[in-house]
């Protein structure tokens, strides 16, 4: 509706001689927070694709993320309007429920904020994941029943060129100022990008969608998609596989650091700090406090360790006994499928004992699946990988098939807790489930209360009886050990200048990993600072919780409504979830 400036002179007179009408504060603030929470929303689809197809929104299956100069400044200036508006609402006048949605949108917010400010987009991958890694996954939700659901996923693959491109410009930014991966652990990475490149386009996992085309596809259409997917392969998606190739070896390699740690970077203290909080979500402890709680929990487990080993009478010391369990062929499966269907008997045993210790459980199932063959050599033991929402697959419990000598049955159980049930699917598929929740915390993983939660399902697997024997109590001790040695490790690294030889041979000493896990884990934490404190971090705060409550509400503890209320409200900052067990406790110990 328009109107002429005499009309709008009548209508603002005519507002300042009425009287305004009384107000609630508490739906304008709501109303408020709704608003900027859907523009948020709107604006996070838009900017990133592949997270659109993953929340089941198709208005953008047929791009790719735009990661330009240019386009980090815009985001930076939306976020900064973001926060500017959302720390204008009063929080008072808001409930209980939206006052966590006001306070999870500005972590998310300052927490993206700050790593555009660090201008992170310079280092753009790990040896565990990038950008690179997020292409060959990008079918993963993108639905394959029309010929527009084809067209869009032809026009994805051409667009991956251009994407490639704009990282490597990112990269050459790192590489003009000293901010890059360490040299050391390319070696890792380049095998992954090289076996993208085939001769023959059928023969590359992105041609997979066009090699069975269902009964919604037209005979008339089938051709004509199927020659422009073909070339779209070839000349697209292969071709910027082999040009990323061609970079890292000629460029980035002569150019990566010589040196492993994030605070070795420029203005790198303020690096590693971000990482610390980003991914462990602690504001109160420094890498030196955070160092020395991996060291306690080292000591600890290791005298956990050392015992159930005396039980077995085994003769030897811990290394001949961790040199046996890696060695002996009894502890290792003999074929891909002999280990699939053990984790798949793992998790069914697990599954049947989870009403014991939930009253809620999620809808989406899960299945065990192998990791690609295509990342498999460089990827760690297990994943989780969530479903899109509205997709036509479960969850996925990835198990890594690959070099069988390296994948211990005895972790096995741990390894499933963690993954599967009670750990990831379960959380995951909760988050996704929430009902009266904002649709970005459906899609939220904050790094401390996902692994914290995996790592303390691992233990709770000991009061859900389903350890079967000392030698998988021992993996699970070995995994926990894992978790500590990380704090102690990744800490090292990055700010206390451990090399990669100090660092994997205190992983291997503490430890029954592999070897070849050890390298694969240390080339991790050097790759991606940060990461790996918020396993342990998050599982102390989980158990710290559990005990306050259980000492604050005695006979009225209930681990099953512990359970459902620690997970009832999706992936949350540590102190955030503090914030919501305490009220827990105060509400039930008032009744």
């Amino acid at each position: 509706m328009r109107f002429s400036g005499i009309a709008v002179i009548s209508i603002v007179a005519l507002a300042a001689c009425t009287p305004a009408p009384a107000t609630n504060p508490a739906k304008t603030a709501e109303s408020q927070l709704h608003a900027i929470i859907d523009e948020h929303w709107d604006y996070s689809l838009r900017e990133n694709p592949l997270m659109a197809t993953q929340a089941g929104v198709s208005d953008y299956n047929h791009l790719l993320p735009r990661v330009t100069v240019a386009d980090r400044e815009r985001r930076l200036a939306a976020e900064r309007e973001f926060l500017h508006r959302l720390q204008a609402i009063d929080a008072e006048a808001l409930g209980a429920d939206q006052r966590i949605n006001h306070e999870l949108l500005q972590w998310v917010l300052r927490d993206s904020i700050h790593a555009y400010e660090l201008n992170l987009a310079r280092i753009p991958f790990n040896t565990f994941y990038g950008f690179y890694m997020a292409v060959l996954s990008m079918t993963n939700g993108l639905p394959m029943a029309t010929v527009d659901d084809y067209e869009d996923y032809i026009a994805r693959l051409n667009d991956i060129p251009r994407y490639f491109s704009e990282n490597i410009d990112n990269m050459r930014a790192g590489m003009r100022t000293g901010f890059t991966l360490p040299r050391i652990v390319m070696d890792g990475i380049l095998p992954t990008i090289e076996a993208q490149v085939y001769d023959n386009p059928e023969a590359s996992s992105f041609h997979d969608p066009f090699a069975d085309m269902g009964d919604g596809i037209p005979e008339a259409d089938q051709a004509r998609l199927l020659l422009a997917g073909r070339k779209a392969v070839k000349d697209s998606a292969i071709t910027a596989f082999a040009d990323l190739a061609a970079f890292f070896k000629d460029e980035y390699l002569a150019a990566a650091t010589a040196t492993l740690g994030a605070e070795q970077l420029p203005d790198g203290k303020a690096y590693y700090a971000h990482q610390i909080v980003s991914y462990a979500t602690v504001t109160d402890q420094s890498s030196t406090e955070i160092h020395n709680i991996g060291l306690a929990e080292v000591a600890r487990i290791r005298a956990e360790m050392d015992a159930l080993i005396a039980g077995l009478k085994f003769d030897g010391d811990f290394a001949a006994f961790t040199e046996f369990l890696r060695t002996d062929p009894q502890f290792y499966a003999n074929s891909a499928e002999e280990l699939l269907k053990e984790a798949a008997y793992t998790a069914k045993r697990i599954d049947y004992l989870m009403p014991g210790f939930f009253g809620k459980l999620p809808r989406l199932s899960y299945g065990v699946v192998p990791v690609p063959d295509e990342v498999a050599p460089n990827y760690t033991t297990a994943a989780y990988v969530g479903p899109p929402i509205g997709g036509t697959v479960g969850g996925a419990y990835w198990v890594n098939t690959y070099a069988l000598d390296q994948r211990p049955l005895y972790e096995l159980t741990a390894l499933t807790l963690h993954e599967a049930v009670p750990g990831h699917h379960h959380q995951g598929a909760l988050s996704q489930e929430l009902e009266n929740m904002p649709d970005f915390r459906r899609n939220l993983y904050i790094s401390a209360f996902g692994e914290g939660w995996g790592l303390y399902s691992e233990k709770l697997g000991i009061e859900m009886g389903v350890y079967r024997s000392p030698y998988e109590n021992f993996g699970r001790l070995s995994y926990e050990m894992w978790r500590a040695c990380r704090l102690v490790i990744d800490t090292g690294i990055h700010s206390q200048g451990w090399s990669r030889d100090q660092a994997m041979a205190y992983l291997a000493g503490n430890t029954s990993l592999s070897r070849g896990n050890v390298r694969s884990e240390v080339d991790r934490y050097i790759s991606w600072p940060g990461q790996a404190l918020s396993y342990k971090l998050g599982e102390l705060k989980i158990w710290e919780l559990r005990r306050n409550a259980e000492a604050a509400l005695g006979d009225d503890f209930d681990l099953r409504e512990f359970h459902d209320v620690l997970l009832g409200n999706g992936a949350l900052p540590l102190s955030m979830l503090e914030n919501v067990i305490d009220r827990y406790i105060a509400d039930k110990g008032s009744h």
